[in-house]
């Protein structure tokens, strides 16, 4: 049992080694680039099978990570969030591309996604943006009623002269969103409206205020927020992780010092009884 326990130890400082995880991350760098490669006609005319072998390489390298993994730490491996996404990402790979599931080629991008678990800055990253999904989800309720209000409005204001962009509350949200998103919002629609309904920039403009300003400074806000606070946790746990050595290195200290006080009461009752 122990020597299995060894071996289960031994795998897992391999792969998780600096050296195999950069190798792992430069990997899908490389791998992106390839697969990026195959959308090129030319490319996958003259080169396809080779970028198919190295593709089919690169796959099983990363078999073999993800299978080292699970020998290390056995069904532990699936605690974890990120395995459990790494593990996804390389299985859709796995699936066989014929008949039906040929769309599953395409899916071999996701790979990439791979970078967002290997690098420990993305990582702070993306779970930033999911501590701060909660917060987020209010501020998209706030949206969504600011433009079901919006849209309602449009529509009853403006659907009879401009029923492809206000016809009907569906088609309002959409050109509001457009709006938002400043893409050809003055010349494009408000403009156009404004010479049938003069007063329209009396609603467009508080709308654009509200959505493209306010709101999205709002998302800004709380994800910022979130990165710091992720930031406060990582100091706070190095810290009390140099608090705790710091007690360990001061017990050891102190039994040091009982051991030398220790040898030399000894070598002081030795030179007594020598005397």
């Amino acid at each position: 049992m122990s020597e299995v326990m060894s071996l289960r130890e031994r795998i897992g400082a391999v792969v998780m080694a600096p050296q195999v995880q950069n190798l792992i991350t430069g990997l899908i760098i490389f791998n992106a680039v390839t697969l990026g490669l195959e959308t090129s006609d030319y490319v996958r005319a003259n080169y396809g099978k080779m970028l198919l072998a190295v593709d089919k390489v690169v796959l099983a390298v990363f078999v073999a990570e993800i299978a080292a993994k699970l020998v290390h730490r056995g069904w532990r491996f699936f605690k974890e969030g990120w395995n459990v996404f790494d593990f996804l990402v390389v299985g859709i790979a796995l699936v066989p591309a014929a008949g039906p599931l040929t769309v599953l080629r395409a899916l071999r991008i996701l790979r990439t996604l791979r970078l967002l678990s290997v690098v420990p800055q993305m990582r702070v990253v993306i779970q930033a943006l999911f501590s701060a999904l909660p917060a987020m989800a209010s501020i998209v309720a706030l949206i969504t009623l600011i433009f079901y209000v919006g849209a309602v409005l449009a529509t009853n204001l403006f659907g009879n002269d401009f029923e492809a962009w206000f016809g009907h509350i569906g088609r309002s949200m959409y050109t509001l969103f457009q709006i938002m998103t400043l893409e050809s919002w003055s010349m494009g629609i408000v403009r156009p409206v404004m010479e049938v309904h003069p007063y329209a920039w009396l609603f467009f403009v508080p709308f654009i205020l509200v959505t493209s300003f306010a709101v999205i400074n709002l998302f800004i806000g709380v994800i910022v927020d979130s990165m710091q606070a992720q930031h406060r946790d990582t100091v706070e746990e190095i810290h009390h992780d140099a608090v705790m050595i710091e007690g360990k290195l001061d017990l050891v200290e102190q039994e040091l010092n009982e051991l030398r006080q220790l040898l030399r009461r000894g070598e002081q009752s030795e030179d007594e009884g020598a005397g």
